[in-house]
């Protein structure tokens, strides 16, 4: 049974998440299926323009504490964006084309560090770039495909996926049709992967 990480590139707990998925997916055997997708048109349905974190400044407050507390309990760095939410559609194209790719998880982490660790900009091509190429890959010949029409698609179509299985917020881990939402439920989704292996 693999688990599915659901992502976005924006999104604070899915930083911490990404960081230690793989170690903790490894220690009990679970295979991860890396999606990103795109939170913005699922906020807009709700009537939102903007982060939650935002719109409502005592959960943001909140938020950017608790944050806080979760890099310093599993050890990762933290400097708080001086912009946010960042754009992520970029590297979200390219997670999606690229989405069994072996140096997937290290591009995706790369640039969670390019946002929440570097503070940069991961709207601009020269930082994904240089995510790319921390990945060993050679950006020159990747960058392009985010600009491809089935690309573009690909991203609605997983974004669209998202909303029909019930997904709300980033990120989330699916076992099945179960539906485990936060960084704080990973150990969750990797217990009920272990268990519908063991039936």
């Amino acid at each position: 049974m693999k688990l599915e990480f659901w992502f976005e590139f924006a999104s604070t707990y899915s930083y911490v998440a990404a960081m230690r998925i793989e170690d903790a997916a490894a220690r009990v055997g679970v295979e991860v299926e890396w999606r990103a997708f795109l939170l913005g048109p699922i906020f807009r349905q709700q009537g939102w323009t903007d982060s939650p974190f935002n719109l409502f400044p005592a959960k943001g407050r909140y938020m950017w504490q608790d944050l806080q507390r979760q890099c310093r309990k599993h050890g990762l760095p933290l400097r708080m964006p001086s912009m946010f939410p960042r754009n992520g559609l970029l590297a979200a194209r390219l997670a999606c084309a690229h989405a069994d790719a072996p140096w997937l998880p290290a591009f995706v982490q790369a640039v969670y560090r390019a946002n929440f660790e570097h503070d940069e900009d991961i709207a601009d091509e020269t930082v994904i770039a240089a995510c790319l190429a921390h990945a060993g890959q050679d950006a020159a010949s990747i960058l392009p495909d985010a600009q491809l029409p089935a690309v573009k698609q690909a991203l609605i179509a997983r974004t669209g996926d998202a909303v029909r299985h019930g997904l709300f917020g980033a990120p989330s881990f699916r076992v099945g049709d179960d539906l485990f939402w936060g960084d704080d439920r990973l150990a969750d989704a990797l217990e009920a992967c272990t268990a519908l292996r063991s039936r």
